[in-house]
């Protein structure tokens, strides 16, 4: 888990923070804390319209929480094709959705029994 002395909620919001940095949409906060066999204990969900821009969400993030809480993550995956990119942070997973995709794999239907807690768009 984190060195630091932070609560996985306290990381998903900092997330947040940095996925609406660069100007990421549709932001989803899946609390899975309560449910059995989880992988993690939060899934912070956005997209973006361009694999551009799913790539600068992703990087926003990575620099985001580098200079917040002083954090990286263990292991992202998808950057290549920016279609998915996934930043593993242990306790919290970050998915970085191009806008085409997010419906197609449909991991808040897959997670229904989470609590969502959806965030405004900024603009």
């Amino acid at each position: 888990m984190n060195e630091e002395n932070y609560s996985a909620k306290e990381l998903a919001e900092v997330i947040v923070k940095g996925i609406q940095e660069k100007k990421g949409t549709n932001i989803a906060i899946l609390d899975l804390s309560k449910l059995d066999n989880t992988i993690c204990q939060y899934f912070v969900i956005c997209e973006g319209e361009s694999t551009t821009q799913v790539n600068a969400i992703a990087e926003g993030i990575e620099d985001y929480v580098r200079e917040h809480l002083k954090d990286k993550p263990n292991h992202t995956e998808g950057k290549q094709n920016a279609l998915w990119v996934l930043l593993d942070y242990f306790d919290v997973v970050t998915h970085v959705f191009h806008k085409d995709e997010r419906s197609f794999y449909n991991l808040e239907g897959l997670w229904a029994d989470a609590k969502r807690t959806d965030i405004e768009n900024l603009f």
